[in-house]
């Protein structure tokens, strides 16, 4: 068995190391070529057969020519058979000087009656079925040290009070056997050599023009440029290589827009923090000339660093919120759970601001990586507190409804004009000046990574609104779940 392993083991990797083409070549000719070889040795065997058989017959005929001639003679006491060998028995092969023929008659008792005397006699036993069955029998024998072909006829023989079976041998060296032999296999592998040339030809010619499509792809990908990841366009390739090319346009897509985040993230990331940090040279440099006490410029410059601390913080959250996009690995969460313990770690700044916090938390199963939903939760309750005013009002929900996960976060802050709204789901779009904009884009893009869907609504029409409610459907995890993929926007 392990044997047996290790050769399928060999096999499968020298496979691999062939190209497709190559592949296709040995994986059709190879099994061509054996059948053609298996067809080539049957033919060969067959036609031997054949020729044998019509070598048989001429040994026959031969036999039963000489067996035409014999009689009984009575001149002699007791009678015996008398034998008088034709010229015709033995001319069928005179023309033939690489053949032998040799005969020999015996009587009743198995004497000697004409021929040569030194011919092995027959010991056999006549064959009961075949083409010549009952009084004939064919073997091969020694005789002068060559192998020869022998036909044994018993040939009844009667006279006048006597009667008996005579014993006629006709034996044949293989000389023209053997050149004959070599002749047919000669044609035959020719023959079966031509068949295989003209199959490999037609296979190779196949296989060239079938593979042509996906050199023509590989080409065409090595020629682009690196930043060219245009998709792939391939209107004249077969059906089979179309599901490759699909693949293919969406790796690049995803790759593309993989490039496109990472370039807006470092243009976003270095345009950002350049701000405070201009800002905190700007008040090194203060401190340093002394227009500001120690005291007081420790503060502004900790209140910066803590500014500079909090955006890089959030432009790592939306650089993890892509990488997870790309990544595999979600499982079943319980959305409701991870709300409750996001709760608990904000319940400081809750107190601290004296607002009334309410939490109605129902089972909710989700697909998704636990860090993507604290980090959804997080920065919404986060903003709430912040836009909450002092003894302010905030109402947390997570309950089922339909196929979605619904959590809903209402405050009683100021609320948020229509025209701004759409805008804040969009890196660095604040709608008060005072914050990065960053942690409802954080929040958006999670969403969307988790197949669902952030709404931003204001709590009341009046002309003064008060408070915002933010919503947040995520696809429930069970059997009717479908694949995840973000939602379209403005859905």
């Amino acid at each position: 068995m392990t044997g047996a392993r290790k050769a399928s083991r060999a096999w499968r990797g020298w496979l691999a190391r062939l190209s497709l083409r190559e592949q296709l070549l040995w994986g059709i000719l190879m099994p061509v070529g054996l059948f053609i070889l298996v067809d080539t040795f049957s033919l060969y065997r067959q036609a031997l057969a054949a020729a044998d058989t019509a070598y048989d017959r001429t040994l026959l005929a031969s036999a039963k020519s000489i067996g035409e001639q014999l009689e009984v003679d009575m001149d002699v006491e007791p009678p015996r058979v008398k034998a008088v060998v034709p010229y015709s028995a033995l001319e069928a092969f005179e023309a033939d000087n690489r053949s032998r023929m040799f005969y020999k008659v015996s009587g009743f008792s198995g004497e000697m009656i004409s021929g040569f005397a030194d011919l092995p006699p027959w010991r056999g036993t006549l064959p009961t079925d075949g083409p010549y069955a009952a009084l004939v029998d064919f073997y091969d024998d020694q005789y002068l040290g060559q192998t020869v072909r022998v036909a044994v006829l018993l040939q009844p023989v009667a006279g006048s009070g006597a009667q008996g079976m005579a014993t006629i041998q006709v034996a044949e060296t293989l000389e023209l056997r053997r050149t004959l032999a070599r002749r047919i296999l000669t044609d035959t592998l020719w023959r079966q050599a031509i068949l295989l040339a003209v199959i490999a030809g037609i296979v190779i010619v196949v296989v060239h023009r079938t593979t042509q499509p996906v050199r023509q792809l590989s080409e065409h990908l090595r020629q682009r440029g690196e930043t060219d990841l245009a998709p792939l366009e391939a209107p004249d390739a077969p059906r089979e290589l179309l599901p490759l090319v699909d693949a293919t346009n969406q790796v690049i897509a995803r790759l593309d827009q993989l490039l496109a985040h990472q370039k807006r993230f470092v243009r976003d990331t270095s345009h950002q923090l350049r701000t405070p940090l201009a800002v905190l040279k700007a008040q090194v440099q203060s401190a340093r000339r002394g227009e500001v006490d120690p005291e007081t410029a420790l503060e502004e410059i900790g209140q910066t660093v803590e500014r500079a601390t909090q955006l890089a913080n959030q432009m790592l959250s939306l650089a993890k919120v892509e990488q997870l996009r790309q990544q595999p690995g979600a499982v079943v969460q319980a959305w409701d759970e991870i709300v409750r313990a996001v709760a608990l770690d904000v319940a400081p700044l809750v107190a601290e601001r004296e607002i009334e916090f309410e939490l109605d938390a129902t089972t909710c199963l989700v697909h998704a990586h636990e860090w993507a939903l604290r980090e959804l939760t997080r920065n919404l309750l986060h903003n709430a507190i912040k836009y909450s005013p002092a003894h302010g009002r905030i109402l947390v929900t997570v309950a089922p409804q339909g196929r979605h996960a619904v959590m809903t976060i209402m405050d009683s802050g100021p609320g948020i004009p229509d025209d701004l709204r759409a805008r804040l789901g969009q890196p660095f779009a604040s709608g008060n000046g005072g914050g990065s904009g960053l942690g409802l884009a954080i929040c958006t893009e999670i969403t969307r990574s988790l197949g669902g869907q952030l709404d931003l609504t204001n709590n009341a029409t009046s002309p003064d609104p008060r408070g915002l409610a933010a919503i947040v459907r995520l696809p429930l995890a069970g059997p009717f779940t479908p694949p995840l993929s973000p939602m379209p926007e403005g859905s």
